[in-house]
């Protein structure tokens, strides 16, 4: 039967100080976290600490910043925008097409 743990023994205890840094905005701050990490940094204390990088911070996040900034890793805006360019060509040659159409009609008509 499984051993039941107290609240005490729940918690984590291996607290430290630790820098996270967002790659994206070049933002780094200390905090006390529990997170694992290979890397370490210097600090501006000239003190080292474990590094964990992120993706997104408060100074990156459209949340916190106030802009909306397209975070795109796969070229899926790209690919948006090329499928779209090409939908606009498409529908300019079919409208030229049925232009082009309507005045030779128009011409046979007249010709009758």
């Amino acid at each position: 039967m499984a051993e039941v743990m107290s609240k005490k023994e729940l918690h984590p205890k291996d607290y430290r100080a630790v820098v996270f840094q967002d790659e994206a905005a070049g933002f780094a701050f200390l905090t006390k976290s529990t997170a694992k990490s290979e890397e370490t940094i210097k600090w501006e204390d000239g003190n080292e600490y474990p590094l964990v990088k992120v993706q997104i911070s408060s100074a990156s996040h459209p949340f916190f910043t106030g802009e909306e900034k397209i975070i795109d890793t796969e070229g899926r805006v790209d690919r948006f925008k090329a499928r779209a360019k090409k939908a606009e060509k498409l529908k300019e040659a079919l409208e030229n097409k049925a232009k082009k159409a309507a005045k030779e009609a128009k011409k046979k008509a007249d010709k009758k």
